[in-house]
Protein backbone atom coordinates (compact mmCIF):
# COMPACT_ATOMS: atom_id res chain seq x y z
CA UNK A 1 0.00 0.00 0.00
CA UNK A 2 1.20 3.44 -1.05
CA UNK A 3 1.11 4.78 2.21
CA UNK A 4 2.67 2.27 4.16
CA UNK A 5 5.19 3.10 1.66
CA UNK A 6 5.67 6.42 2.97
CA UNK A 7 5.08 5.61 6.74
CA UNK A 8 8.29 2.87 6.14
CA UNK A 9 10.44 5.86 5.08
CA UNK A 10 11.95 7.09 8.52
CA UNK A 11 12.76 3.19 9.14
CA UNK A 12 14.97 3.15 5.87
CA UNK A 13 16.89 6.06 6.71
CA UNK A 14 17.44 4.74 10.18
CA UNK A 15 18.71 1.59 8.77
CA UNK A 16 21.04 3.62 6.46
CA UNK A 17 22.13 5.50 9.41
CA UNK A 18 23.28 2.70 11.59
CA UNK A 19 25.32 1.31 8.57
CA UNK A 20 27.22 4.10 8.18
CA UNK A 21 27.28 4.74 12.06
CA UNK A 22 28.96 0.69 12.26
CA UNK A 23 31.30 1.62 8.92
CA UNK A 24 29.34 -1.18 6.99
CA UNK A 25 30.42 0.76 3.90
CA UNK A 26 33.97 1.26 4.50
CA UNK A 27 34.63 -2.70 5.43
CA UNK A 28 32.93 -3.49 2.49
CA UNK A 29 35.15 -1.48 0.39
CA UNK A 30 37.79 -3.34 1.78
CA UNK A 31 36.92 -6.77 1.10
CA UNK A 32 33.34 -8.15 0.40
CA UNK A 33 32.29 -10.51 3.51
CA UNK A 34 29.68 -12.67 4.30
CA UNK A 35 27.54 -11.65 6.43
CA UNK A 36 29.50 -14.09 9.46
CA UNK A 37 32.06 -11.93 8.56
CA UNK A 38 30.99 -8.92 8.55
CA UNK A 39 29.90 -9.43 12.11
CA UNK A 40 33.47 -10.21 12.97
CA UNK A 41 35.18 -7.81 11.66
CA UNK A 42 33.19 -4.89 12.97
CA UNK A 43 32.54 -6.77 16.09
CA UNK A 44 28.59 -6.84 15.47
CA UNK A 45 26.24 -9.08 17.57
CA UNK A 46 25.02 -11.77 15.31
CA UNK A 47 21.65 -11.32 15.22
CA UNK A 48 20.79 -8.82 12.92
CA UNK A 49 23.33 -8.42 10.69
CA UNK A 50 21.69 -10.90 8.38
CA UNK A 51 18.33 -8.53 8.37
CA UNK A 52 20.57 -5.33 8.22
CA UNK A 53 22.28 -6.56 4.72
CA UNK A 54 19.38 -8.00 3.54
CA UNK A 55 18.00 -4.68 4.05
CA UNK A 56 21.16 -2.43 2.27
CA UNK A 57 20.23 -4.86 -0.47
CA UNK A 58 16.85 -4.09 -0.95
CA UNK A 59 17.86 -0.24 -0.55
CA UNK A 60 20.30 -0.73 -3.41
CA UNK A 61 23.58 0.00 -1.86
CA UNK A 62 24.78 -3.68 -1.39
CA UNK A 63 24.52 -6.70 -3.35
CA UNK A 64 25.46 -10.53 -3.23
CA UNK A 65 28.01 -12.04 -5.59
CA UNK A 66 29.53 -15.69 -4.59
CA UNK A 67 27.63 -15.73 -1.07
CA UNK A 68 29.78 -12.36 -0.46
CA UNK A 69 28.01 -8.70 -0.03
CA UNK A 70 29.94 -6.20 -2.04
CA UNK A 71 28.96 -2.10 -2.32
CA UNK A 72 26.84 -1.22 -5.17
CA UNK A 73 28.21 1.55 -7.10
CA UNK A 74 26.44 4.01 -5.93
CA UNK A 75 27.81 3.12 -1.94
CA UNK A 76 30.92 2.90 -3.24
CA UNK A 77 30.89 6.18 -4.62
CA UNK A 78 28.99 8.46 -2.07
CA UNK A 79 29.05 6.13 1.31
CA UNK A 80 33.01 4.99 2.19
CA UNK A 81 34.76 7.38 4.13
CA UNK A 82 37.73 9.45 2.36
CA UNK A 83 36.41 9.02 -1.22
CA UNK A 84 35.71 12.79 -3.26
CA UNK A 85 32.22 12.08 -3.25
CA UNK A 86 31.54 10.85 0.43
CA UNK A 87 28.18 12.42 2.07
CA UNK A 88 29.18 11.06 5.49
CA UNK A 89 29.14 14.73 6.72
CA UNK A 90 26.14 15.40 5.13
CA UNK A 91 24.22 12.02 6.71
CA UNK A 92 25.70 13.24 10.39
CA UNK A 93 24.29 16.77 9.96
CA UNK A 94 20.85 14.98 9.48
CA UNK A 95 21.30 13.00 12.20
CA UNK A 96 22.10 15.47 14.81
CA UNK A 97 20.51 17.84 13.55
CA UNK A 98 17.87 18.27 10.91
CA UNK A 99 15.73 14.64 12.09
CA UNK A 100 15.90 15.38 15.18
CA UNK A 101 14.08 19.02 14.42
CA UNK A 102 12.04 16.88 12.04
CA UNK A 103 10.54 15.25 14.85
CA UNK A 104 8.90 18.27 16.17
CA UNK A 105 7.01 19.16 12.66
CA UNK A 106 3.83 19.46 14.32
CA UNK A 107 5.03 21.74 16.59
CA UNK A 108 6.50 24.24 14.65
CA UNK A 109 3.51 24.02 12.11
CA UNK A 110 1.19 25.28 14.74
CA UNK A 111 3.83 27.87 16.45
CA UNK A 112 5.74 28.81 12.91
CA UNK A 113 8.96 28.63 15.23
CA UNK A 114 12.14 26.06 14.71
CA UNK A 115 11.83 22.79 16.69
CA UNK A 116 15.99 23.92 16.33
CA UNK A 117 16.28 25.75 19.69
CA UNK A 118 19.85 26.87 17.98
CA UNK A 119 18.19 28.60 15.71
CA UNK A 120 16.39 30.89 18.40
CA UNK A 121 19.84 32.85 18.67
CA UNK A 122 19.33 33.87 14.58
CA UNK A 123 22.09 31.45 13.00
CA UNK A 124 20.86 27.66 12.54
CA UNK A 125 24.48 27.03 10.97
CA UNK A 126 25.77 28.25 14.39
CA UNK A 127 26.16 23.90 15.96
CA UNK A 128 27.75 23.03 12.54
CA UNK A 129 30.34 25.51 12.64
CA UNK A 130 31.21 25.18 16.43
CA UNK A 131 33.59 21.88 15.48
CA UNK A 132 36.26 21.44 13.70
CA UNK A 133 35.33 18.14 12.71
CA UNK A 134 31.40 18.46 12.20
CA UNK A 135 32.50 21.53 10.27
CA UNK A 136 34.43 19.84 7.82
CA UNK A 137 32.54 16.57 7.48
CA UNK A 138 29.56 19.16 7.02
CA UNK A 139 31.60 21.14 4.35
CA UNK A 140 32.72 17.85 2.09
CA UNK A 141 28.98 17.06 1.85
CA UNK A 142 28.11 20.68 1.13
CA UNK A 143 30.71 19.98 -1.84
CA UNK A 144 29.80 16.84 -3.48
CA UNK A 145 25.76 18.43 -3.81
CA UNK A 146 26.69 21.92 -4.91
CA UNK A 147 28.91 20.43 -7.72
CA UNK A 148 26.08 20.19 -10.20
CA UNK A 149 25.30 23.65 -9.22
CA UNK A 150 29.04 24.89 -10.01
CA UNK A 151 29.20 23.44 -12.95
CA UNK A 152 26.13 24.27 -14.16
CA UNK A 153 27.56 27.96 -13.28
CA UNK A 154 30.74 27.67 -15.43
CA UNK A 155 27.92 27.31 -18.13
CA UNK A 156 27.00 30.37 -18.02
CA UNK A 157 28.66 33.36 -20.52
CA UNK A 158 31.24 35.28 -17.95
CA UNK A 159 32.79 36.85 -20.87
CA UNK A 160 31.81 40.55 -19.91
CA UNK A 161 32.57 40.40 -16.11
CA UNK A 162 35.63 40.39 -14.45
CA UNK A 163 35.34 40.00 -10.85
CA UNK A 164 32.91 37.94 -8.37
CA UNK A 165 31.98 37.65 -4.75
CA UNK A 166 30.50 34.47 -3.78
CA UNK A 167 28.37 35.86 -0.57
CA UNK A 168 28.29 33.26 1.90
CA UNK A 169 30.54 30.43 -0.07
CA UNK A 170 32.29 28.61 2.53
CA UNK A 171 35.20 26.65 1.13
CA UNK A 172 35.32 27.95 -2.15
CA UNK A 173 34.04 24.98 -3.96
CA UNK A 174 31.35 27.26 -6.00
CA UNK A 175 34.09 29.78 -7.00
CA UNK A 176 36.67 26.85 -7.72
CA UNK A 177 34.17 25.80 -10.79
CA UNK A 178 34.21 29.19 -11.86
CA UNK A 179 37.99 29.96 -12.26
CA UNK A 180 38.73 26.64 -13.28
CA UNK A 181 36.52 27.51 -16.14
CA UNK A 182 37.20 31.06 -16.69
CA UNK A 183 40.90 32.02 -15.94
CA UNK A 184 40.04 35.46 -16.54
CA UNK A 185 37.86 35.99 -13.55
CA UNK A 186 39.13 37.33 -10.19
CA UNK A 187 36.81 35.58 -8.05
CA UNK A 188 36.48 36.15 -4.07
CA UNK A 189 34.83 34.34 -1.10
CA UNK A 190 32.86 36.33 1.70
CA UNK A 191 32.19 34.76 4.97
CA UNK A 192 32.15 34.69 8.56
CA UNK A 193 36.48 34.71 10.04
CA UNK A 194 35.87 31.51 11.00
CA UNK A 195 35.44 29.79 7.55
CA UNK A 196 39.09 30.79 6.66
CA UNK A 197 40.80 28.12 7.84
CA UNK A 198 38.50 25.88 6.12
CA UNK A 199 38.67 28.05 2.27
CA UNK A 200 42.55 28.06 2.55
CA UNK A 201 42.69 24.81 3.03
CA UNK A 202 40.16 23.40 0.62
CA UNK A 203 41.42 25.69 -1.90
CA UNK A 204 45.07 24.88 -1.65
CA UNK A 205 43.84 21.32 -2.07
CA UNK A 206 42.73 22.00 -5.66
CA UNK A 207 45.83 23.93 -6.61
CA UNK A 208 43.89 26.72 -6.82
CA UNK A 209 45.69 29.08 -3.92
CA UNK A 210 46.28 32.48 -5.52
CA UNK A 211 43.57 31.75 -7.94
CA UNK A 212 40.98 32.62 -5.36
CA UNK A 213 40.63 34.85 -2.34
CA UNK A 214 39.11 35.71 1.36
CA UNK A 215 37.03 38.18 2.34
CA UNK A 216 35.75 38.23 6.24
CA UNK A 217 32.85 39.54 7.08
CA UNK A 218 29.29 39.14 8.15
CA UNK A 219 26.46 40.10 5.68
CA UNK A 220 24.45 41.43 8.06
CA UNK A 221 26.55 43.42 9.68
CA UNK A 222 29.79 44.85 7.02
CA UNK A 223 29.14 45.99 3.89
CA UNK A 224 29.21 43.24 0.58
CA UNK A 225 32.63 43.45 -0.92
CA UNK A 226 32.14 44.99 -4.78
CA UNK A 227 32.62 43.44 -7.45
CA UNK A 228 31.03 42.89 -10.94
CA UNK A 229 28.61 39.63 -9.75
CA UNK A 230 27.60 39.17 -6.47
CA UNK A 231 26.72 35.40 -5.91
CA UNK A 232 24.00 34.23 -3.58
CA UNK A 233 24.16 30.23 -3.38
CA UNK A 234 22.08 29.04 -0.89
CA UNK A 235 21.88 31.65 1.31
CA UNK A 236 18.63 33.72 0.94
CA UNK A 237 16.25 30.29 2.04
CA UNK A 238 18.23 30.31 5.33
CA UNK A 239 16.42 33.79 6.45
CA UNK A 240 13.47 36.00 7.26
CA UNK A 241 12.02 37.68 4.24
CA UNK A 242 12.95 41.08 5.77
CA UNK A 243 16.67 39.62 5.57
CA UNK A 244 16.36 39.02 1.81
CA UNK A 245 15.28 42.31 0.96
CA UNK A 246 17.97 43.45 3.12
CA UNK A 247 20.35 41.23 1.31
CA UNK A 248 19.14 42.23 -2.09
CA UNK A 249 19.48 46.28 -0.75
CA UNK A 250 22.98 45.57 0.44
CA UNK A 251 23.90 44.16 -3.22
CA UNK A 252 22.74 47.19 -5.02
CA UNK A 253 24.73 49.25 -2.94
CA UNK A 254 27.85 47.15 -3.64
CA UNK A 255 27.08 46.64 -7.26
CA UNK A 256 28.43 49.09 -10.01
CA UNK A 257 25.68 50.20 -12.97
CA UNK A 258 26.11 47.43 -14.83
CA UNK A 259 26.31 44.91 -12.27
CA UNK A 260 24.41 42.13 -12.08
CA UNK A 261 23.15 39.93 -8.09
CA UNK A 262 22.71 36.34 -8.97
CA UNK A 263 20.82 34.04 -6.33
CA UNK A 264 20.10 29.97 -6.24
CA UNK A 265 17.83 28.03 -3.72
CA UNK A 266 15.11 24.98 -4.21
CA UNK A 267 12.84 27.78 -5.53
CA UNK A 268 8.49 26.37 -5.66
CA UNK A 269 6.33 27.61 -8.42
CA UNK A 270 3.00 27.41 -6.52
CA UNK A 271 1.67 26.10 -9.75
CA UNK A 272 3.70 23.47 -9.80
CA UNK A 273 5.56 22.65 -6.42
CA UNK A 274 8.31 20.20 -6.77
CA UNK A 275 8.42 17.25 -3.53
CA UNK A 276 11.89 17.73 -2.88
CA UNK A 277 11.96 21.33 -2.61
CA UNK A 278 8.77 21.87 -0.42
CA UNK A 279 11.03 19.19 1.96
CA UNK A 280 13.62 21.63 1.63
CA UNK A 281 11.01 24.52 2.78
CA UNK A 282 10.14 22.26 5.59
CA UNK A 283 13.62 22.23 6.61
CA UNK A 284 14.12 25.90 7.05
CA UNK A 285 10.80 25.98 8.89
CA UNK A 286 11.55 23.31 11.80
CA UNK A 287 15.05 24.03 11.65
CA UNK A 288 16.02 28.14 11.04
CA UNK A 289 14.41 31.43 12.18
CA UNK A 290 12.14 32.21 10.13
CA UNK A 291 13.59 30.52 6.86
CA UNK A 292 11.85 28.53 3.90
CA UNK A 293 11.85 28.12 0.22
CA UNK A 294 10.18 30.78 -1.60
CA UNK A 295 8.63 31.00 -5.17
CA UNK A 296 10.25 32.96 -8.24
CA UNK A 297 8.16 36.15 -7.76
CA UNK A 298 8.71 36.50 -4.70
CA UNK A 299 12.41 36.43 -5.30
CA UNK A 300 12.20 39.34 -8.36
CA UNK A 301 10.10 41.38 -6.29
CA UNK A 302 12.37 41.66 -3.30
CA UNK A 303 15.52 42.37 -5.96
CA UNK A 304 13.37 44.67 -7.93
CA UNK A 305 11.88 46.52 -4.68
CA UNK A 306 16.16 47.04 -4.12
CA UNK A 307 16.22 49.07 -7.39
CA UNK A 308 17.55 46.58 -10.01
CA UNK A 309 16.56 45.83 -13.83
CA UNK A 310 15.91 42.78 -16.07
CA UNK A 311 15.35 40.64 -12.89
CA UNK A 312 14.36 36.84 -14.13
CA UNK A 313 14.27 33.49 -12.91
CA UNK A 314 15.25 30.16 -14.69
CA UNK A 315 16.27 26.96 -14.12
CA UNK A 316 19.42 26.30 -13.38
CA UNK A 317 19.89 22.57 -12.51
CA UNK A 318 17.10 19.78 -11.47
CA UNK A 319 15.21 21.78 -8.53
CA UNK A 320 17.19 24.41 -8.20
CA UNK A 321 16.77 27.88 -10.21
CA UNK A 322 18.75 31.00 -10.43
CA UNK A 323 17.49 34.86 -10.07
CA UNK A 324 19.26 37.33 -12.14
CA UNK A 325 19.43 40.95 -11.69
CA UNK A 326 21.11 43.64 -13.56
CA UNK A 327 21.69 47.07 -11.67
CA UNK A 328 20.92 49.47 -14.23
Amino acid sequence: MEILEIASGYRRARLLSAAVELGVFGALAEAPATAAELTDRLGLHPAGVPDLLAGLEGLGLVQRRDGAYHNTAPADRHLVPGRPGHLGGFLDFLDRTLHPAWDHLAESLRTGRPANRQAHGGDPYAPVHAEAASRTAFFDAMDVLNAPIGAALAELDWSRYTSVVDVGGARGNIAAHLVKAHPHLSVRVFDLPGVEPAFDAHVASLGLAGRISFVAGDFFADPLPAADVLLFGHVLHNWPVERRRFLAAAAHAALAPGGTALAYDPMIDPARPQLPNVLASLNMLVWSAGGAEYSPADAIGWFAGAGFADVDVAPLVATTSLLTARKA
